[in-house]
């Protein structure tokens, strides 16, 4: 059953099951995540962890407030950790999540035993690489409403639904329609929260050359074919970050963690038990 904790102001909605080392998810998807996607996916690791997923202000079920900047989450995810007594954990960032979780790792690396990022980005250096893409896919596109989108100008909720539906078909390896409208059919669309993060926050991102201070064992992991933060981002992430491994799934794009879902799991479990001595099996 979901709660709700508040944090610096506003009510957060997370789940929350298992025992044992914590394991944090942040979602991606600034105004249009939720929690509902990495809570269904990692499920099968409550057996040796204990699982929180939770919705960031102004996303999902939780409330909205200025400021929607990245110092705001990091601060929000350590009030968080703290209220429900969460101690060192695994945090998993993916996509726009990763971002938040570099941050964090920068903070607060002290209350972190490992990094899971999932499809993300140190930088903003690739935003043309993914429009190049999207624009040559194939698929119909506006370029006006591509641009919109990347410089955070959504009108409205409806604005933000429809200018998502038209790049949503770039974001599996394998196309699959029905899935996408019910897909999309169930996203909390709040443009307000999109807007922030891509007009204020994505033009100054670039962790690149703080990367090096994160001292934690870092799991690396994105789809082959992933076109809005592709291969070349993760790369990069993996070159300056002391101590990681990087994981390609051949057989997807911007969420090998559905597409690949098993894989993704073994993958992720072998890294925690080889890397994390805390954390491997007596």
């Amino acid at each position: 059953m979901s709660q709700s904790v508040r944090v610096n102001g506003v009510s957060l909605v997370y789940d929350e099951a298992g025992a044992g080392t914590a394991f944090v998810t942040l979602h991606g998807g600034p105004g249009m995540g939720s929690r509902a996607g990495d809570w269904a996916t990692f499920q099968p690791l409550t057996d040796q962890y204990r699982l929180i997923s939770y919705d960031q202000r102004g996303n999902g079920e939780s409330q909205g407030a200025e400021p929607y900047s990245h110092a705001q989450f990091v601060a929000d995810l350590e009030v968080l950790r703290t209220a429900l007594g969460l101690g060192r954990m695994v945090l998993l960032g993916g996509s726009y999540g990763g971002f938040i979780a570099l941050e964090y790792a920068l903070a607060y690396p002290q209350n972190l035993h490992a990094l899971v990022l999932r499809d993300t980005a140190a930088s903003n250096r690739f935003q043309g690489t993914s429009k190049e893409r999207a624009l040559s896919s194939g698929f119909e596109m506006d370029e006006a409403t591509l641009d919109r989108l990347f410089s955070g100008q959504m009108r409205d909720d409806q604005d933000f639904h429809d200018s998502f539906a038209m790049i949503q078909p770039l974001y599996a390896a394998a196309r699959d329609p029905q899935r996408e409208a019910e897909q999309l059919a169930r996203i909390p669309f709040r443009f307000a929260t999109h807007n922030w993060a891509f007009s204020r926050n994505q033009p100054g991102y670039d962790l690149v050359a703080r990367l090096p201070e994160i001292k934690v064992p870092v799991l690396v992991t994105v789809g082959r074919h992933d076109w809005i933060t592709p291969l070349e981002a993760s790369e990069e992430l993996a070159a300056h970050l002391p101590n990681s491994e990087l994981v390609i799934f051949e057989h997807s794009g911007h969420a090998p963690q559905v597409e690949e879902h098993g894989r993704y799991l073994e993958v992720l479990r072998s890294f925690l038990a080889r890397r994390v001595s805390a954390l491997a099996p007596a």
